[in-house]
């Protein structure tokens, strides 16, 4: 069985247009083309358009993208990894989503808001105990309170930019680059200044152990799912430490 490029674009909420580009690149071939011209997509094209699309939810240009698919040739093991992230975006939107209708319900009834209830999903202070066990009160209150501080646009883009550092951290794991080659080495740069932007870490803080702190950041996002699932896994985050220590070696 197949589909015509009408049918997949609009069943994927794409274009025709762009499925011709993925086709023009390499990206993405159909399975074969019709007497009238018209391209056709067998089950494994639809497989491997769901994994540029998620890719691309993920803030990845076409160039990585291609060197991602044609470095995980398991489709699988790939989709896993997404649909792990993807369960733990759902539940943190669930449990947003569930707060929101409970204050609707309270504003609307004229009830009493329960405070404790309302935020839930939208936690930023759920490390604040790890923090201040590792790092010192200060630290968390110093970067609570640079947080606090920024207003909506600019908590937008620097969540942006986590999330894209984060994606091309994945996509060089991807790649199978190496851990002390010129991109990875790139990477690591953008980490620590990203880092370094972060009121109340070690990073930031004059005199502060930066190269301990980067260090031991890149094993704790090995030991800790939380952190790991940012990278790819426990594999990505492996190259994201093994690249933060050569990075940390020569230059902090």
């Amino acid at each position: 069985m197949d589909w015509s490029i009408q049918q997949i674009a609009r069943i994927a909420g794409t274009t025709s247009r762009t499925l011709r580009h993925y086709d023009d690149i390499g990206l993405l071939k159909p399975s074969r083309i019709a007497h009238n011209g018209y391209r056709h997509y067998d089950q494994e094209a639809l497989v491997q358009l769901q994994r540029i699309l998620l890719l691309r939810e993920l803030g990845l240009g076409l160039p990585v993208i291609a060197e991602v698919l044609g470095n995980e040739s398991d489709a699988g093991k790939a989709l896993g990894g997404h649909l792990k992230w993807l369960r733990q975006e759902q539940d943190r939107l669930n449990r947003q989503i569930a707060s929101v209708r409970r204050t609707i319900e309270a504003v609307k009834e004229g009830g009493e808001l329960m405070a404790e209830n309302m935020f839930d999903g939208f936690d930023h202070t759920q490390y604040k105990d790890e923090v201040e066990q590792r790092w010192g009160k200060d630290a968390y209150a110093s970067s609570d309170a640079w947080w606090r501080g920024m207003d909506a646009a600019e908590k937008a883009a620097w969540k942006h930019r986590s999330q894209q550092l984060g994606s091309d951290w994945i996509a060089a794991a991807g790649a199978g680059i190496a851990a002390d080659s010129a991109e990875a080495q790139d990477l690591a740069r953008r980490q620590v200044e990203w880092l370094r932007g972060i009121p109340g870490t070690p990073a930031a803080a004059p005199g502060g152990d930066v190269k301990g702190y980067v260090i031991g950041l890149g094993e704790m996002y090995v030991a800790d799912p939380r952190f790991s699932a940012n990278y790819g896994g426990e594999s990505g985050a492996g190259f994201v430490r093994d690249a933060l220590r050569v990075y940390a070696d020569a230059n902090l």
